[in-house]
């Protein structure tokens, strides 16, 4: 076997990571499936699929340690000592998935992996429990079924490109062998004075079980039955059964194929179905590797992996060419302005037309491949709550909708702590004791949901539970007392600003700090997390009855279709979804309360908003007589924003701005017009944040 490249390995390794992660989540998932159904025959092949897969991919890559500790599981679950410890079993599996994250951490920084000490007391503990019936533990060793790992199907692979003849050979040792290592050094010289050993079962002859099944895979130039002979050694192997092993493949695998391979295997046999359920002695590594191999590639031929940065790099190749088109529509303008009785004024205008048709396609298509469903996201929280329960001794379910909103690959990953901490202080905090939920007349098992939908160019997720709600009066107490408002504010503050006091750093109602929260750490970073989002997040509470959490981000932070104004010799943009109307307010409609304008539109009292008086820096100009107002709505809030004159729509590139660049909080990026002209994009989230400092007047929203 030839050492791959250090790049070829490197992708080898980066894919092991991003396929045992969904290996993970696939045991992850099981183990909470065989906590409630034990007997689940599905889930536990699911379970020993997945350790068989990372067992193999472990060891390809060189990861010995993990290669070895999930070898060991392997053998703890098979079917006898499962039916055994049914009760048992999910624990194990479930800790098994946490102790292989951590050692996958380990490995990603190069740091030596823990022992998994608690998986490894599990497995004792399973193996120390007799198995009852020695008549169903005695066939499950006998049975010869060449299970080879991913490493050994490469090594039997290599034989077969190198035209060599492969066999696998079954040994039984004989009852009367009083010692069975010494059996098994005898049987391996005499496999190997047959030929090459590529691969053997059991590796040692202390992992001898009963039955004294010896499996091996063999090249060799000779003959079935002069390997039957050179192999039957007297007064210590019984029967010995020689097979010569069939290549289907056309062309030769490397590493990396086996891993692909391996994972598109996974995702055939559930399409495929398995009658194995009818037999408890069957598991999908028992079948043949040549007949696996053939329904991996047709499962593997519909999937292509791509780096999401190649799907970023052709991202903003897209928005350049939306640029060019912006600058091939101002100039054709320019042509008709100047030339509009020439022949080439609509045939330019139609091959304009055309070029822009194609661009939208193409943008929507590459917008589609990093279109992911939230799916991937949730899966990970039935884990969480179920933690949490199971430490703060509750029952809690958890409720999941909307699993197919599609969402941009980079945000969901971006969102993946900021809910996983409000699902754990839903649970943690907001679901009650089952004697506190009986007292006020509510069922024991509290409720967590997720759901996710469109609204507009935005996604919406929301975290629900039914739990005990949010104390207003208990928020501003603490509030005042750590000097975050003043005690003649109080009555001042409506719910959503109040609510608005759990996003301050550092701050929490909790009355004992946990292991899980309490420590003031978290609904700040949620809040940064949405900021640095473009989105925003709001939360509705009612008291006794449950909390909502409400985020919002965008569909995708490529591009955006916004609304382009002038402020005070600036060029701004905010997005279309945010805009409500527009309207315009002379002098007179425009009033002052506490230092603050404010406007009434309908039955409605807004704040107006001038941009140069957010800015410090800038020098505030007189006010024209009629003035345009752009109202924005920020989820519930809503505001009117002042501009010197309206642009028009325009779809924009957005380019993020290095910190210095950024003369004001109230910009989070910028895009660039065809003319070359630079447009601010408004931080509409910076502006909320900013009006909820300013005392609240009236029925100002």
């Amino acid at each position: 076997m030839t050492f791959l490249p250090d790049d070829r390995a490197d992708e080898l390794r980066d894919l092991f990571f991003e396929s045992a992660a969904e290996i993970l989540q696939a045991m992850n998932e099981a183990g909470l499936a065989l906590e409630s159904r034990p007997a689940d025959a599905g889930s536990l092949r699911s379970v020993r699929r997945a350790v068989h897969t990372l067992k193999g991919d472990s060891a390809a890559c060189g990861y010995r340690e993990l290669s070895e500790l999930a070898h060991e599981l392997e053998d703890v679950l098979s079917p006898a000592l499962v039916r055994e410890n049914s009760g048992l079993i999910a624990e194990v599996v479930l800790t098994a998935a946490d102790t292989f994250h951590e050692m996958l951490a380990a490995y990603r920084n190069n740091l030596q992996p823990p022992d998994g000490g608690a998986l490894r007391e599990h497995i004792q503990r399973l193996l120390r429990k007799p198995v009852t019936s020695r008549q169903e533990a005695v066939p499950i060793a006998a049975v010869p079924t060449f299970a080879w790992t991913e490493y050994e199907r490469l090594l039997i692979s290599e034989a077969f490109r190198r035209r060599e003849k492969v066999f696998q050979v079954a040994l039984h040792l004989a009852k009367e062998s009083l010692l069975p290592a010494a059996a098994f050094e005898l049987v391996k010289k005499a496999l190997e004075g047959a030929g090459k050993v590529l691969a053997l079962r059991p590796e040692t002859g202390d992992e001898i079980v009963e039955g004294g099944l010896i499996e091996a895979a063999i090249s060799s130039p000779k003959s079935s039955d002069w390997i039957q002979q050179r192999c039957q050694v007297p007064s210590v192997v019984a029967r010995i059964a020689v097979s010569p092993l069939v290549h289907t493949e056309t062309a030769p695998r490397d590493v990396l194929d086996i891993l692909v391979e391996s994972e598109a295997a996974a995702v055939a046999a559930e399409i495929t179905g398995d009658l194995s359920v009818l037999d408890p002695r069957h598991d999908e590594s028992t079948e043949d590797p040549s007949a696996n191999i053939g329904i991996a590639h047709a499962a593997a031929e519909n999937t292509i992996r791509v780096d999401a940065g190649r799907i970023d790099t052709v991202m903003n190749l897209v928005g350049e060419l939306i640029i060019g088109k912006s600058m091939l529509q101002r100039a054709i303008a320019e042509f008709d302005r100047r030339f509009a009785k020439d022949a080439l004024s609509p045939k330019f205008a139609d091959a304009l037309g055309l070029q822009s048709r194609i661009l939208n396609e193409l943008q929507k298509s590459v917008m589609k491949i990093r279109m992911v469903p939230v799916e991937q996201l949730f899966r990970r929280f039935p884990r969480v709550v179920r933690d949490v329960a199971k430490l703060r001794h509750k029952d809690i379910g958890l409720e999941i909708a909307g699993q197919n909103t599609d969402l941009d690959k980079g945000i969901l990953d971006a969102l993946a702590e900021p809910l996983a901490h409000l699902i754990r202080n839903a649970a943690d905090h907001g679901i009650e004791s089952a004697a506190e939920r009986a007292a006020a007349g509510k069922p024991a098992r509290g409720t967590v949901s997720l759901d996710a939908y469109h609204k507009g160019d935005q996604v919406v997720i929301e975290v629900v539970d039914d739990g005990r709600g949010i104390d207003r009066e208990k928020v501003i107490r603490a509030a005042i007392q750590r000097g975050l408002l003043k005690e003649e504010d109080r009555a001042r503050l409506n719910e959503s600003e109040a609510h608005s006091l759990l996003f301050t750093p550092g701050f929490s109602t909790a009355d004992e700090i946990t292991e899980i929260s309490g420590r003031g750490v978290g609904l700040d970073v949620v809040k940064a997390a949405l900021d640095s989002l473009k989105g925003s997040i709001e939360i509705e509470s009612e008291l006794g009855r449950g909390t909502t959490f409400r985020l919002m981000v965008p569909l995708t932070l490529a591009s955006i279709q916004a609304l382009l104004f002038h402020v005070a010799g600036r060029l701004y943009a905010v997005p279309i979804s945010s805009v409500v109307e527009i309207t315009r307010l002379s002098e007179g409609d425009v009033h002052s309360i506490d230092d603050h304008e404010v406007f009434q539109l309908r039955e409605q009292v807004l704040t107006l908003v001038r941009l140069e008086r957010l800015e410090s820096t800038r020098q505030v100009k007189e006010h024209a007589k009629r003035t345009f107002v752009v109202v924005i709505g920020a989820g519930a809030r809503r505001f009117g924003l002042a501009v010197d004159s309206l642009m028009g729509e325009e779809e924009l590139v957005i380019k993020a701005l290095e910190d210095e660049l950024i003369t004001s909080p109230m910009v989070s990026g910028a895009s660039i017009l065809g003319d070359g002209t630079v447009v601010l994009i408004l931080n509409v989230s910076a502006v909320v944040a900013h009006l909820s400092r300013i005392p609240a007047v009236g029925a100002i929203a």
